[in-house]
C-alpha cells in the first residue's frame, strides 16, 4: 500500500507511516500517474476525487493505492480513474488559470485539507497515524 499524491505535506508528513510516491505534477498530471500505475496492475484504495474541494480550486490529490493481482488491470479502479481525469478537466476548463494565481496562503490550506482526507481513510486502510 502507498500514496501517490503532488502534495508535499503529504510527502513530509506520511512518509515515515506510508511509502509515499511523490510527484511534481498538476492535478491532471498526478491522476494521469494514477491511471499509469492501474494499468500496470495497481488499484485504488480511496476515490480519486474525494472531498468536497473542486479540482480547479486546489493543485492537490492524494490517493491511496495497492498491489492488484498479478500484472491484472483493475478494472473498477481504471473506470474511476477515467471518469476522474474527465470531470477535473471540465472543472479545470471553467477556471484554467486560477491555481496559477492563487496565493501562496491558499495553496498551503489546499495541502492541509488533501492531507487531513488521506489521513482519514489511514483506519479503513489499517494504517494507523502520527
Amino acid at each position: 500500500m502507498w500514496i501517490v499524491t503532488n502534495n508535499p505535506l503529504v510527502r513530509d508528513k506520511l512518509s515515515s507511516i506510508v511509502e509515499v510516491q511523490y510527484h511534481d505534477e498538476t492535478y491532471l498530471g498526478i491522476l494521469h500517474v494514477m491511471r499509469d500505475q492501474i494499468h500496470e496492475g495497481n488499484c485504488l484504495l480511496t476515490h480519486p476525487l474525494s472531498g468536497s474541494v473542486k479540482p480547479n480550486e486546489t493543485p492537490y490529490k492524494s490517493v491511496l493505492m495497492a498491489s492488484g493481482k498479478s500484472g491484472q488491470t483493475d478494472f473498477d479502479s481504471l473506470k474511476l480513474i477515467e471518469s476522474a481525469e474527465a470531470t477535473a478537466q471540465k472543472f479545470i476548463d471553467l477556471r484554467p488559470h486560477y491555481v496559477e494565481e492563487m496565493p501562496e496562503r491558499v495553496k498551503e490550506d489546499c495541502q492541509l485539507i488533501d492531507y487531513t482526507l488521506i489521513v482519514s481513510a489511514f483506519p479503513s486502510a489499517g494504517l494507523t497515524t502520527l
